[in-house]
């Protein structure tokens, strides 16, 4: 089970570190013009940097404070954080009518939630 807590927590670090990297250092007309990036259209790019800022925040908080053994238990905490990150995201994606796109993002919020579960009860990176 350790093993598959890992391959999810590297894959959704993954997304976190593309998608955070996106919305930092992209800009907004960009942004804007990308298949799912209609949001952006409608929020500052302050708001957008922030997003991709916590975003990269996550990638980090879920890989390497088990990595270094440095609070391990912020990895669970990251991705409960990932959870309600993703709900929010689900909820921009239904207002516009972009359902593929909720269902990507209940995705993640189901594998953000099962490290979540893993890593609080069933393979603790803690003693």
């Amino acid at each position: 089970m350790n093993l598959v807590l890992w391959i999810a927590t590297g894959l959704l670090a993954a997304v976190s570190l593309t998608g955070g990297i996106t919305k930092t250092f992209v800009p907004k007309g960009r942004l804007t013009a990308l298949n799912g990036g209609e949001w952006t259209g409608h929020a500052s790019v302050g708001f957008i940097k922030t997003i991709g800022f916590l975003e990269i925040l996550a990638a980090v908080g879920l890989i390497l404070p088990a990595v270094l053994d440095i609070a391990p238990f912020m990895v669970p905490v990251t991705a409960v954080c990932w959870v309600l990150l993703m709900a929010g995201a689900a909820i921009i994606h239904s207002r516009l009518g972009q359902f593929k796109l909720v269902m990507v993002n209940l995705g993640y919020v189901a594998i953000a939630a099962f490290i979540a579960w893993g890593r609080f009860g069933l393979e603790p990176l803690t003693g």
